[in-house]
């Protein structure tokens, strides 16, 4: 724990002694590394940090998977089916008196900060998705590791950027550093976990960025070989190469896979839609603890990660990876096993998502692959035995089945491009690799505008993208640019008193109109009462609600974004909206210091 101690002290629970020490260390820095430096030094640190919780993650996972494999529970007879159910229950207790907070999915919460919390994450997450994770996974939930891993190393960056006083922007470049040292210590693909960092955190690659990415990638592949030597996750060497005659099936392939992609993703939000029903999470627990037990006491494979599962279907065994399940009598029969094989292709998404609405912890990484090399050994399979001569490789389909779900479901093609190529140890499969993830990705787009990741992000106006005026739209604060400075009038409020006691006292030529509970009922310019500012008459015969009328246009402070904002003043052809919170008057935007604002954040964003 003087790990996590050393994160607490950063948020000024320091001894005074170790504060002046800490100071006179900043100093130092400032006057002898560049800044440039340090974030080298930083993405090399950063990447040792999330390499090492990803190995912590794996290892704890792991050591559990083989306590109960040994017999302490279950093992011996057949009851594995009820692991989760406790393993789900282990971490809603955890999360109750510990956390204290409901988990979200690893990257959606980092995209997230990224783009509305200028890269602040809270530390409590490095070691909370170390404990909810492999309790997870290692009691059979049927979610990967990869999501856990990268946010425990974004929130370590995220501490380490807070602790050195970091800007904004250079946080954010370190939690990309963090998840491509994560990423690259899991699969031990150095490159697939820069394009990672690229694709899925829209970050820009300029030369500022990419020597970081490969500093931190290099990193946390190094921490993998220390700590777990050479083990690979797939250990398969291509042995059939391309051949322009499989191109139709590769095509063919790339459909399916955009179509699963697409199922998975409405799969997945169906699924959370339904749990919402259930408002008690003990409810939750149970009823997605025993669907997760039935759909594993049917198909095995389902249970925790499912690597055993790809090897086994990389090596052509296809009986072992389908378990001991209560089909084995008709095991001999192909088309039995090529069902039994489509039924983790649908089930996978399910039991997934259940585990998660559940309340269990997990990334979706993981099973997309899981779900996609079922899918391409199926199709391999159906080719290889429908009596028409075909004859394709079923270990290549598997892995192209892979990159086909990766592309289609995270959006990120090159992604999945890079990281089979890199798995299996070379470039043979690059061109098939290219056709099947294109298509998948082409198709899905079309049809899903945002990923399991970015979809709430996106409707919410808060998802960084490539596009760098949405993306500067997205990192302003609409509490930077209310303005307060003006004069609140009533509508029994007389004339003479609003000269008085509002007009006189104001620098401003707009006046809000409040009611007695602060609710905002409408506005009064000062053209409206020009004319009638120096007849005396209608100082008492006339009050506020005779001048004002309605604003142009509402800001709502909890639903709107600022592209929304943005688009309020556009469409109205106001100079200046007020701000509602809650129902009541909070301020106005204007529409110069909204530019103004504007400009200032392209110019940090652009520097």
């Amino acid at each position: 724990m003087g790990f996590f101690n050393t994160f607490k002290e950063a948020n000024n629970e320091m001894p005074a002694q170790k504060k002046t020490l800490f100071k006179r260390l900043l100093i130092w820095k400032y006057k002898n590394i560049s800044s440039k430096t340090f974030v080298h030094i930083m993405s090399v640190v950063v990447g040792l940090l999330a390499g090492l919780a990803a190995v912590t993650l794996k290892n704890l996972t792991y050591f559990i998977e083989a306590l109960l494999e040994k017999g302490i529970l279950f093992s011996n007879n057949g009851l594995y089916f009820i692991l989760p159910i406790i393993g789900l229950t282990l971490v809603y207790l955890y999360v109750k008196f510990v956390h204290k907070e409901k988990l979200q999915l690893a990257v959606s919460s980092i995209l997230f900060s990224l783009s509305k919390k200028k890269g602040i994450i809270d530390s409590k997450q490095i070691y909370s998705r170390l404990i909810t994770a492999p309790l997870t996974v290692g009691f059979g939930g049927s979610t990967g590791l990869l999501g856990p891993a990268v946010a425990s190393g974004s929130a370590i960056s995220s501490t380490l950027g807070q602790l050195f006083h970091m800007n904004s922007k250079t946080q954010s470049l370190l939690i990309a550093c963090a998840s491509a040292g994560a990423i690259a210590s899991i699969f031990q693909s150095p490159i697939a976990a820069i394009i990672f960092a690229v694709e899925v955190f829209s970050l820009d690659l300029t030369m500022l960025s990419m020597l970081p990415l490969l500093l931190a990638s290099i990193s946390g592949v190094l921490t993998s070989y220390f700590f777990l030597g050479n083990e690979v996750l797939f250990s398969y060497t291509i042995t059939e190469n391309f051949e322009v005659k499989d191109t139709l099936f590769y095509i063919i392939l790339g459909v399916g896979t955009a179509f699963a992609s697409i199922y998975f993703t409405k799969m997945y939000f169906g699924i959370l839609n339904l749990f919402k029903f259930l408002k008690s999470p003990k409810y939750k627990l149970l009823v997605g603890g025993l669907a997760i037990g039935i759909m594993l006491y049917f198909i095995p494979p389902l249970y925790g990660e499912g690597f055993g599962f790809i090897n086994n279907l990389l090596q052509g065994d296809h009986v072992q990876a389908l378990g001991k399940t209560p089909f084995d009598r008709y095991i001999g029969n192909i088309w039995v096993v090529i069902a039994l094989l489509f039924g983790i292709t649908i089930f996978k998404a399910v039991a997934m998502t259940t585990t998660l609405a559940a309340g269990g912890a997990g990334g979706t990484f993981i099973p997309t692959m899981v779900m996609g090399s079922a899918l391409g050994n199926v199709l391999a399979k159906v080719i290889n035995n429908s009596g028409l001569g075909f004859a394709v490789s079923e270990s290549n389909f598997t892995l192209i089945g892979m990159a086909g779900l990766i592309a289609g479901v995270l959006h990120a093609p090159l992604t999945a491009i890079f990281l089979i190529a890199e798995i299996t140890g070379g470039y043979a499969l690059f061109v098939p690799l290219m056709i099947t993830a294109s298509i998948s990705y082409l198709i899905a787009k079309s049809a899903l505008d945002y990923t399991i990741y970015t979809r709430e992000l996106a409707e919410s106006g808060e998802l960084l993208t490539h596009d760098k005026d949405q993306t500067v739209l997205t990192l302003m604060q609409l509490d930077d640019v209310i303005e307060k400075n003006f004069k609140v009038v009533h509508p029994e409020m007389t004339l003479g008193a609003m000269l008085h006691e509002s007009v006189a006292k104001s620098t401003r030529n707009i006046f809000p109109v409040v009611d007695e509970k602060k609710a905002f009922v409408g506005i009064v310019l000062l053209d409206d009462i020009r004319e009638c500012m120096f007849n005396t008459d209608m100082y008492t015969t006339t009050t506020v609600s005779d001048y004002m009328h309605a604003a142009p246009e509402h800001i709502f402070y909890e639903k709107d974004s600022m592209q929304k904002v943005m688009r309020k003043f556009q469409d109205s052809g106001a100079w200046n909206l007020p701000v509602i919170k809650d129902g009541r008057y909070m301020g106005f935007v204007s529409k110069s210091k909204l530019l103004t604002a504007y400009r200032r954040e392209l110019i940090n964003f652009t520097k």
